[in-house]
């Protein structure tokens, strides 16, 4: 049994507040005052669990966590450790809730790294984020510049636990590429609330990929914009939802320029009682942004009874002069065809269920591209198919 829906088409940091991107003409601001608390009753939250937020929306979190920065780099990066009042920081996207603005206002240093102009990197940037413990609150700004025409892959690792705050901007120069992957491999009692703004120039191309498999509660909320035309972005996600878990993925991207393209590709699996996912696509192509090429997609599997996953995709058009642009949303359970064919061929249904998940995920596996995640991914998803089995 499934349900399914689709549908097709042919700032700087020192001032107070600046007007919001449109998607509702949002507000944004760097000041968490301009921002009222958030019941849960406002449509950005009216899925999250804010009493698991350990006290992130409210201002109640106890202050003094803290997330440990570590970057592995080729020479030619160069890595920063800055202070919150660096220019830089705020230039690519502005908060648009309490919970970021926050983050902006308390985080003491941000972390920028820099892929000089023309540099093309042989080898992947890692950066892990480490936490040591949830009972008090920890605030990151990390800022990622590719400058024109340089090629690179970032891999950003959160592990151990924390109760985590985060703001991310990624700008992607002129014709430059970046293939990012946002790891989210956390203790099972994390928190971890992430705006980020991705920035996207002129013939310029961006890969993101998050993968969501630890944690109590994560919210990842990337933006896509786009500065010139010709730009490509693709956001792809995999999720791995386990019971009592909460997975929220958030995404919108704006079309504000001629012939530009973008692909979104999420793909999930839930298990056990109360395990809930979360994806809100919002694609707005704005009425000069004609030529453009649009297309999102979110696949959630429910693999036992007791997983709820909430899909919501919004597409606004502003002009009848794009080239294709359509979305759909499909949520289902094992396809028993699917079983009993392989099953009917002498395999084990255990081993059925497993061919089977790992199909609906090897898509997106093979996207990803960086071999170190690709195998952490294959053995998460061996373990979390051992406790389906087991169940």
């Amino acid at each position: 049994m499934s349900t399914a829906t689709q549908h097709s088409h042919g700032a700087v940091p020192s001032s107070d507040a600046v007007p919001a991107q449109d998607r509702g003409e949002r507000f944004a601001s760097f000041d968490p005052s301009h921002f009222p608390v958030p019941q849960g009753r406002e449509e950005e939250w009216r899925f999250t669990p804010l009493d698991r937020l350990h006290g992130l929306q409210d201002d109640t979190a106890a202050a003094g966590g803290k997330v440990v920065v570590e970057v592995l780099a080729p020479e030619s990066v160069v890595v920063e450790t800055v202070g919150r009042g660096d220019a830089r920081l705020g230039t690519v996207g502005v908060p648009t809730d309490r919970v970021a603005a926050n983050a902006f206002a308390r985080v003491e240093h941000a972390t920028v790294i820099t892929v000089p102009a023309e540099t093309e990197l042989a080898e992947p940037v890692h950066v892990t984020m480490r936490g040591d413990g949830v009972a008090a609150a920890a605030y990151g700004h990390t800022f990622i510049d590719v400058l024109p025409f340089a090629r690179a892959t970032i891999v950003l690792d959160h592990v151990g636990s924390a109760t985590f705050a985060e703001n991310l901007e990624v700008r992607v120069g002129d014709q430059a590429s970046l293939t990012l992957v946002c790891l989210q491999d956390w203790d099972t009692d994390s928190v971890h609330l992430s705006a980020q703004h991705l920035q996207v120039g002129r013939d310029a191309r961006l890969i993101q990929v998050a993968v969501s498999l630890g944690g109590d509660v994560v919210r990842l909320s990337p933006v896509a914009t786009f500065t010139g035309p010709g730009g490509d972005v693709e956001l792809l996600g995999v999720f791995f939802t386990d019971a009592g878990q909460h997975h929220e993925h958030r995404l919108f991207v704006d079309h504000a320029h001629p012939n530009c393209r973008s692909y979104v590709n999420y793909k999930g699996a839930l298990q056990g009682q109360g395990a809930h996912s979360v994806w809100i696509g919002d694609v707005l192509i704005r009425a000069n942004a004609t030529g453009t090429e649009t297309y999102e997609i979110n696949r959630n599997l429910l693999l036992t009874d007791g997983p709820r996953a909430d899909s919501v995709p919004n597409l606004e058009i502003e002009t009848g002069e794009v080239i294709s642009a359509g979305h759909a949303s499909v949520t289902g359970r094992l396809d028993d065809d699917q079983l009993f064919y392989l099953m009917a061929r002498g395999i084990s249904e255990s081993e059925a269920r497993r061919l089977v998940v790992h199909g609906f995920f090897a898509e997106l596996r093979e996207r990803i591209g960086v071999p170190v995640v690709s195998d952490r991914l294959q053995k998460a998803l061996e373990r979390e198919l051992e406790r389906t089995i087991a169940s």
